[in-house]
């Protein structure tokens, strides 16, 4: 067994495709299959199921890849000692929302992308609630969630920064004019919002529902989309300052003017403590500090939630 191999066969696991295995590893296509198969016939059992275009990991192989990340993270962290620290190498899993990709995100890569060239990204957009499963499941190294605070067993937590949401809609709608909105305002509007699974959607929900008020709305797995759609007229959203600060800044988007609690998420990075700290991940929390995150986020933390 070859630590290229596992290095393949990690790579096949955490993205369920050859594909894009090789296309992460820059190999052929042919070359994953041809190691996978090798390693397969090595230990005399099925790693993956072929299910048409789809594979899934047989048990065997949920059971190797525990043992597979131990032995690739060791390797790393041989390679770390041994190697010059002005040279960092190694390689970052990264799992995020769609909306942290977008808005947050990018400086963050690319700074760390500038201080640290050699360092091989992975990047996987994800829901929220996915984020923390492909975390605990150990498909990430590390991974961003926008939610209100919280705490989770196994998992270390650091809130980074607050987020606003603003309820928002187009320069012409009767409630962008109105002094003041409460929730009997919102009794007969259209909601577009995201998918079900993001935090801060089901925390307007919740308090919409505790209004008397069940919303229905469109939705989208793109904010993007929802910008385009209220700008549009078909109805309002409920969105992060940092997504619509430029639509808000050019009049395109009008915050409403709600006399109502305020909305607030606030964005964690987050990455499991029993995983070894590389010198790649140590480097990036740094760069997600200095880019990212305000004190704050940190005194909001002292009231977190146990999810």
């Amino acid at each position: 067994m070859e630590t290229r191999q596992l290095t393949t066969f990690r790579a096949v696991a955490q993205t369920l495709s050859f594909s894009r295995a090789a296309n992460q590893l820059n190999y052929a296509q042919s070359t994953v299959s041809s190691q996978i198969q090798s390693l397969e016939e090595e230990l005399g059992v099925a790693l993956f199921d072929r299910l048409g275009k789809s594979i899934v990991l047989t048990d065997a192989g949920q059971r190797l890849f525990g043992y597979a990340e131990k032995i690739l993270n060791l390797t790393d962290e041989a390679l770390a000692i041994v190697s010059n620290a002005d040279t960092l190498t190694g390689s970052l899993t990264i799992s995020a929302p769609e909306t942290l990709c977008t808005y947050r995100l990018p400086k963050v890569l690319r700074q760390f992308r500038r201080q640290y060239p050699k360092v091989q990204i992975s990047f996987h957009p994800e829901f929220d609630l996915d984020v923390k499963r492909r975390l605990q499941e150990g498909h990430a190294d590390v991974a961003f969630t926008m939610s209100e605070p919280f705490q989770k067993p196994g998992l270390n937590v650091e809130p980074l920064v607050r987020e606003p949401l603003l309820i928002v809609a187009y320069p012409e709608h009767p409630l962008a004019q109105a002094e003041s909105v409460t929730f009997a305002d919102l009794h007969e509007e259209s909601f577009l919002l995201t998918e079900a699974a993001c935090n801060y959607r089901r925390l307007f929900e919740r308090a919409l529902n505790a209004a008397g008020i069940t919303a229905q709305p469109m939705e989208f797995h793109s904010v993007e989309a929802i910008k385009q759609c209220v700008m549009a007229g078909i109805g309002l959203s409920l969105l992060p300052l940092v997504s619509i600060k430029s639509e808000i800044d050019r009049g395109q988007l009008v915050p409403i003017n709600w006399s109502g609690r305020d909305f607030e998420v606030i964005t964690h990075v987050v990455w499991h403590e029993d995983k070894w700290v590389s010198p790649a991940l140590s480097a990036f929390l740094e760069v997600v500090r200095e880019y990212i995150a305000t004190p704050q986020a940190t005194a909001s933390s002292q009231t977190s939630l146990s999810l």
